[in-house]
């Protein structure tokens, strides 16, 4: 749990996120600057929506989903903030963008014992990329002209874990207009800010 009672990846992952954005926006807009979400394709994981009645997974928690979940509230966030500033005629660009499978020590600090054993054994095929590879989605949303606001941007070779960097595939779970709304309504009640 976080220091706000949260679930921590959901708290790090989304409604740090949602805040920051928040308290940041102004200067954002000012500098014409853009914001980008990273994502992960754990999005596609789990149950595939928000979980409102049990947000914080107070029952049955499981790391994985939690995460899944997390990474798509990020996703929506940003994608209702996209809405939200078409609507206002607001300039600032709004991205998505994954790292797809990146040797990084995220799994080696954070995941269990199984997880930590499989991705030790995955990490050595060519499915995963080296972790500067994995930034490159972040840069090109950050500089790049020409961007759709309504995608998903990473790795375009086999299973969007590696390759190329351009626009992958986004399934419908991820912009849920309800849900999103939803979300947003909750995360302004929740983090106590609007």
């Amino acid at each position: 749990m976080t220091i706000n009672g949260f679930e921590s990846q959901l708290g790090t992952n989304h409604y740090g996120h949602f805040v920051l954005c928040g308290m940041l926006f102004d200067w954002i807009e000012e500098s014409k600057g853009r914001i980008v979400v990273v994502a992960s394709l754990g999005y596609n994981l789990g149950i595939k929506t928000i979980q409102f009645d049990d947000i914080n997974w107070d029952k049955n928690y499981s790391a994985n989903a939690v995460y899944s979940q997390s990474k798509q509230a990020q996703m929506m966030f940003a994608f209702e903030l996209q809405d939200r500033l078409e609507d206002a005629g607001n300039d600032v660009q709004v991205y998505v963008c994954h790292p797809g499978a990146s040797a990084t020590s995220l799994i080696d600090t954070s995941g269990g014992l199984f997880t930590r054993l499989m991705w030790s054994l995955i990490s050595k095929t060519p499915l995963v990329q080296i972790a500067q590879k994995g930034a490159y989605p972040e840069i090109m949303c950050a500089t790049e002209d020409g961007l759709e606001q309504r995608a998903l941007y990473g790795p375009t070779g086999f299973m969007q874990t590696g390759g190329p960097v351009g626009k992958g595939t986004l399934n419908p779970h991820a912009y849920n207009k309800a849900v999103m709304e939803r979300l947003w309504n909750v995360s302004q009640d929740a983090a106590g800010f609007r």
